[in-house]
């Protein structure tokens, strides 16, 4: 979306912003969207070579701070955990939580063991509770932060093809609505922010198909393929003080589709 003029948000300037899974796709379209505000961004992910091309893509766009790096492996909770710690040490209380880090790979139901169950809901659900639980103490203690949780519409439209993955992003709501209330009188928000099919490059060249693609511009109401830069203006904006009344919410960027 090269011609897009998106809005700049004043109060996301020197912000501390923490993003899991921020190495390419959704995840690297937060990266750098938070670091072209001027906020103060770290990330975690286990693609180490992607994530270097997600930090020269900050600095070649001049960014004001360049982000913040740290190799983790999500189902590793400890290492997490010291990544939270030391993004906090290098850059300040976390005034930001992202949790991106997921895995839509294919799957049908009859093929799932007990052990790849246990995977997908620890690839795609489990860190967002425990990296919450590192972070959410500064926010409590300085009265304000914003936790933002990428869900996923695909168990919303029943999407059969990777059980595993919408079973899993159907409890980041739980999630959501539950901790919403847990650090509402904080002034602490969470939120929900739920793609579409969005076309990333994974998502490009891994899934798509002409036929897939024509179905989902039929049942769009926009008849365009949805960026990634796109759907990050949403995570800006409810990290920025123009959301502050908006908390146990769910917000959709899919072009209308659901």
């Amino acid at each position: 979306m090269s011609t897009a003029r998106y809005a700049s948000y004043p109060s996301l300037t020197d912000r501390t912003v923490f993003v899991t899974g921020g190495a390419d796709g959704i995840g690297r379209a937060i990266v750098s969207q938070f670091a072209s505000q001027g906020s103060r961004v770290a990330f975690v992910d286990i693609q180490a070579d992607k994530a270097k091309t997600t930090v020269e893509q900050c600095v070649a766009e001049n960014s004001r701070h360049m982000p913040l790096f740290y190799e983790v492996d999500l189902l590793n909770i400890d290492a997490l955990r010291d990544a939270v710690a030391a993004a906090q040490h290098d850059m300040g209380s976390i005034e930001v939580l992202v949790n991106n880090a997921a895995s839509d790979d294919r799957h049908a139901w009859q093929d799932m063991t007990p052990e790849y169950w246990d995977n997908r809901i620890n690839t795609n659900l489990r860190h967002y509770f425990f990296a919450i639980q590192a972070a959410a103490p500064g926010m409590i203690e300085a009265g304000s932060g914003s936790i933002i949780n990428i869900g996923s519409s695909s168990y919303m439209m029943q999407e059969d093809f990777f059980p595993g993955y919408a079973i899993a992003k159907s409890g980041v709501e739980g999630i959501t609505r539950t901790m919403a209330r847990t650090f509402g009188p904080h002034n602490v928000r969470v939120n929900t922010v739920l793609p579409g099919w969005c076309a990333t490059e994974k998502q490009l060249s891994m899934w798509w198909t002409p036929e897939g693609e024509a179905q989902t511009i039929e049942d769009q109401a926009l008849k365009r393929r949805i960026y990634p830069d796109e759907f990050a203006q949403m995570v800006l904006w409810l990290a920025a003080d123009d959301g502050a009344a908006c908390t146990a919410q769910s917000f959709m960027v899919d072009g209308g589709r659901y």
